[in-house]
C-alpha cells in the first residue's frame, strides 16, 4: 500500500494591514522573520516533504542531469576577443563548476583574428597563472595567463557570484567583485597581472556589480547600495589608498533611480547612468580629468529614457542619442558633445514598426539594435571620414544583417575596442545552437568564429520551430513561439507541451538554443514561448499595454496562447504544463487562479506571487523603483484595488488548482522566499496541493556552478515531463 505524505502544516499568525479602507488579514507574514529558528525549520520541513513526494523521480532526475552533462563540452574556451595588446577569454574544465579568466597576447597591432581555438593544446607550454606559476588546468592558448580562477574563489563556499571584472587598460591590474551569498552585495578586491601576482591591500565591502577602472588606471569607481538593495551612490577609490578617504562622487536620493557607472568604448568620458523604469539621465566626465565634475547630457524628464554613444565624425566629438521624447517607438538624433542641449541632427526617425534599442559606436562605423516583427535585428552604418552626411536617409547609410530562419536572435556580443575592423555577433535558434560571428565591416564577410558544441547525435534537421498566433478577448494577436522535434511530434495530435511565459519590464524572451531543453524536446514534447503583454517582443506600446492598470493583459494573453495550442489540438488541458519565473512567476499564479483548468501543472521559479504586501512597503529591496511598472498602491486607490484583484496570493479561492511546483531561494533580494512559502500555504487551505522548494543557498538566479545548476534544472524538467505525460526515458 502507498505511503500517505502529510504536507507541513504552516500555523496561522494573523497580522491586520490597512491601506484605503480596506483591511486585510494575513496568517502568514510571520514567514519573513528569515533568521527565525522556527521559520527556517518550517522551510526545512518543506524541503523533506517535496523531497519526498518527488522520490519516484530521483532516477529521471539523474537520467536528465547525465544527458545535459553528456551533451556539454566541459572542457571548453570561449572565442577570445581582443582588448589592448591581449586576447581574452574564458575556459571551462571538465569537473570543474566555474570558468577560468585568462588571456593570451597579441601578434602585433594589426592582429585582429583571434586566436583558433582548435589550435589550443590540451597541456600548454609555457602558459601561466598570474602570479607566474604553472597554469593549473589544461587547454589554454600559448602564452596563456591565468588572471581569475573562479574555482579558487568560490573553494569552500556554498555559494560564488562574479560581480565586477576589469583590467586597467595598460594591462597591469585587474579588479574582481565577488559574492558569497547570493545577495548581489559583493566585495571588490584588485591584483597585479605582473609575475609577483600580488594582491592589493585595497579591499571594498558592500558594492554593487560593474565597477570599472578609469583610463588612467590610477582610479576605480563603484557604487554601493542603500538598505533596499539599490545602487544610489558612485564613489571614485584612488588605488593604494585607504577606503576611508574614497570620494562621493553622485549620490541619487530619489528611490526609483539605480545608478551605474562606466566608460565610452572611446575611452573619452566616464558615465554616470540614473534610471528608473521609464526615466534616465546620464552624466559625463571627460576621462582626462577623472577627478571633475560629471555634468548632466539631457535634464531628467519624466517618462523619456535616453541612452548616449561617443562617436568621432568629421574630427569632431559628437554623441549619438537614441530617446523616446515624443517618439514611443525611439529615435537616434546626433548632438555636439561639447552643447548636448543644442540642435539635433534626425539620423533614425520614429517608426510604428520598428522598435530601436540600441546604438554602439566605433571609429569607423556605427551598430543599431532593434526588433521587427517581433524579432531582433542588426543593422550597420559605416563613418565616411566626413562624418554623418546632414542629408542621410537610413538607407543610405544602414545595411541591415539578413538571416534565413523564421524564428531567430541575433545582438552584439564582446565588442570593447574602439578602433576595430570587426563586429562580433552573437546569433541563435530554437535548433541552432549559439553561435558567435565577426563580421568584416568593410567587406561585409562574415565569419564564423564558433558554433556551441552539442556533443552526441544533435542533427538540427530533426527539429522544427514555427511560429502561431493566438488571439485575445481584445482581438489582440498574441505571437507563440514553438520547437518540438517533427519526427515525434505530429502538431494536430496533442503532444505534452511546456508553455513558457514572462510579461514584464519590457524584456523580450526570444527564442534561443538551450541543450537541456533537447531532454524535453527528444520526449516528444513541445516547447513554447508566449510573447504575451509586458514584454518587448510586439515594440515599445507591447509593453506599455501590459503594465500598471493594464496588467491582466499579460494574464489574459498567456491564457488566450495556452487555449490556442488547445483549440488547435497541438497539446490537450492534461498534457499542458506552464512555466514562469520572478515576474514570470505572477504570471503563473494569475494564470493558476483564473485558468486552472487548462494546465496539468504549474511550475513557478522564484515567484513574484504576494506583489501588493511588496509593493505597499517601501522598506522593502526594489519596492519604490517597482512602482513604474505596478503602480503605487501606496498612495492610489485604483492602483490599490487593481493590484489586489489579481495578486495570486490574495486570489486563491476554492477551485480545482492543478499540481504546482514553486522554487525559491533563501537568499534571493528581488524576490523574497516567503512570498511562494505564503502562497503554497494558502494555496493548501482551499485543498491544493502544492510543492516548495527552497535552496538555501542561492540568490536569484538559483544555485551557483554549471553542475549545481544543471542538477537543478533537471529536477525541474523531471517533475514537468512527469506532469506533461511525455515518456520517461524518451526515444
Amino acid at each position: 500500500m502507498e505511503r500517505v505524505l502529510t504536507p507541513p502544516k504552516t500555523p496561522k499568525r494573523p497580522t491586520e494591514r490597512t491601506h484605503h479602507g480596506d483591511t486585510v488579514v494575513d496568517d502568514y507574514e510571520w514567514l519573513r522573520a528569515k533568521e527565525d529558528p522556527e521559520v527556517l525549520a518550517h522551510l526545512h520541513e518543506e524541503n523533506a516533504y517535496t523531497n519526498a513526494r518527488t522520490e519516484h523521480l530521483s532516477l529521471l532526475q539523474e537520467q536528465l542531469f547525465e544527458e545535459i552533462r553528456a551533451r556539454t563540452k566541459e572542457t571548453d574556451l570561449s572565442v577570445p576577443t581582443r582588448e589592448g595588446d591581449w586576447w581574452y577569454y574564458t575556459r571551462t574544465v571538465e569537473g570543474q563548476q566555474y570558468g577560468i579568466h585568462c588571456r593570451a597576447p597579441i601578434a602585433g597591432p594589426d592582429d585582429w583574428e583571434p586566436p583558433v581555438l582548435e589550435a589550443a593544446a590540451s597541456e600548454t607550454p609555457g602558459a601561466t597563472d598570474a602570479a607566474g606559476g604553472p597554469a593549473a588546468a589544461p587547454a589554454g592558448l600559448p602564452g596563456e595567463q591565468v588572471l581569475l580562477d573562479d574555482n579558487v574563489e568560490a573553494d569552500g563556499e556554498e555559494f560564488y557570484s562574479l560581480g565586477s571584472f576589469d583590467i586597467t587598460p595598460d594591462g597591469t591590474t585587474l579588479l574582481y567583485g565577488t559574492d558569497l551569498e547570493g545577495d548581489e552585495r559583493y566585495t571588490l578586491r584588485l591584483r597585479a597581472l605582473d609575475d609577483s601576482g600580488r594582491t592589493f591591500d585595497d579591499v571594498i565591502q558592500g558594492t554593487a556589480g560593474g565597477a570599472i577602472f578609469d583610463p588612467s588606471g590610477r582610479y576605480v569607481f563603484y557604487a554601493t547600495v542603500d538598505e533596499s538593495w539599490r545602487p544610489d551612490t558612485i564613489w571614485r577609490h584612488e588605488v593604494g589608498t585607504a577606503t576611508s578617504e574614497d570620494v562621493k562622487v553622485f549620490h541619487e536620493p530619489d528611490e526609483r533611480y539605480w545608478l551605474g557607472v562606466g566608460v565610452t568604448r572611446s575611452r573619452r568620458y566616464l558615465v554616470i547612468e540614473a534610471g528608473s523604469n521609464i526615466t534616465s539621465e546620464t552624466r559625463l566626465l571627460d576621462a582626462d580629468d577623472p577627478t571633475g565634475e560629471f555634468r548632466v547630457v539631457w535634464p531628467r524628464k519624466e517618462g523619456v529614457e535616453y541612452d548616449v554613444e561617443h562617436v568621432v565624425a568629421g574630427g569632431k566629438d559628437r554623441l549619438l542619442i537614441v530617446h523616446n521624447d515624443g517618439a514611443v517607438n525611439f529615435e537616434l538624433v546626433s548632438v555636439a558633445a561639447t552643447d548636448p542641449e543644442g540642435p539635433r541632427r534626425m539620423l533614425l526617425p520614429h517608426s510604428e514598426g520598428v522598435r530601436l534599442e540600441g546604438v554602439d559606436a566605433f571609429r569607423d562605423f556605427v551598430a543599431l539594435e532593434y526588433r521587427r516583427d517581433g524579432l531582433s535585428r542588426v543593422a550597420i552604418a559605416k563613418l565616411p571620414p566626413a562624418g554623418i552626411p546632414a542629408d542621410a536617409t537610413p538607407d543610405d547609410t544602414l545595411h541591415e544583417l539578413a538571416f534565413d530562419e523564421e524564428l531567430f536572435a541575433v545582438g552584439l556580443r564582446g565588442n570593447p575596442a574602439w578602433e576595430q575592423p570587426m563586429l562580433r555577433l552573437g546569433y541563435t535558434s530554437f535548433v541552432t545552437p549559439s553561435t558567435v560571428l565577426d563580421l568584416v565591416v568593410a567587406t561585409g564577410e562574415r565569419r564564423l568564429r564558433k558554433r556551441q558544441a552539442v556533443l552526441g547525435d544533435y542533427d538540427a534537421t530533426r527539429y522544427a520551430q514555427r511560429r502561431e498566433w493566438a488571439t485575445a478577448k481584445d482581438g489582440t494577436r498574441i505571437p507563440i513561439s514553438l520547437v518540438y522535434r517533427h519526427d515525434l511530434v505530429d502538431l494536430g495530435e496533442p503532444a505534452p507541451t511546456l508553455l513558457y511565459g514572462y510579461g514584464s519590464y519590457e524584456a523580450s524572451m526570444d527564442p534561443g538554443f538551450g541543450i537541456p531543453r533537447l531532454s524535453l524536446l527528444d520526449r516528444g514534447m513541445v516547447f513554447a514561448i508566449a510573447h504575451v503583454r509586458g514584454g518587448g517582443e510586439m515594440g515599445r506600446l507591447w509593453y506599455e499595454h501590459g503594465k500598471k492598470l493594464e496588467k491582466r493583459n499579460t494574464f489574459t494573453d498567456f491564457v488566450a496562447a495556452a487555449r490556442h495550442l488547445i483549440d488547435r489540438d497541438i497539446t490537450a488541458p492534461d498534457r499542458l504544463v506552464a512555466q514562469g519565473g520572478s515576474a514570470g512567476g505572477l504570471l503563473m499564479g494569475a494564470v493558476a487562479n483564473i485558468a486552472p483548468k487548462y494546465f496539468s501543472g504549474i511550475l513557478a521559479e522564484v515567484p513574484f506571487v504576494d506583489p501588493l504586501t511588496s509593493i505597499l512597503d517601501p522598506s522593502l529591496p526594489l519596492t519604490v523603483i517597482e512602482w513604474d511598472e505596478w503602480g503605487n498602491p501606496l498612495d492610489d486607490e485604483e492602483v490599490y484595488h487593481y493590484m489586489k484583484s489579481y495578486s495570486p496570493l490574495e486570489n486563491v479561492h476554492e477551485t480545482h488548482y492543478p499540481p504546482i511546483l514553486a522554487v525559491t531561494s533563501l537568499n534571493d533580494t528581488r524576490v523574497l522566499y516567503v512570498e511562494p512559502a505564503k502562497w503554497v500555504a494558502r494555496l493548501r487551505e482551499v485543498g491544493a496541493d502544492p510543492l516548495l522548494k527552497i535552496e538555501m543557498a542561492a540568490g536569484h538566479g538559483g544555485v551557483s556552478g554549471r553542475y549545481s545548476a544543471w542538477r537543478e534544472r533537471a529536477f525541474a524538467y523531471a517533475w514537468v515531463i512527469d506532469r506533461a505525460g511525455a515518456h520517461p526515458s524518451g526515444e
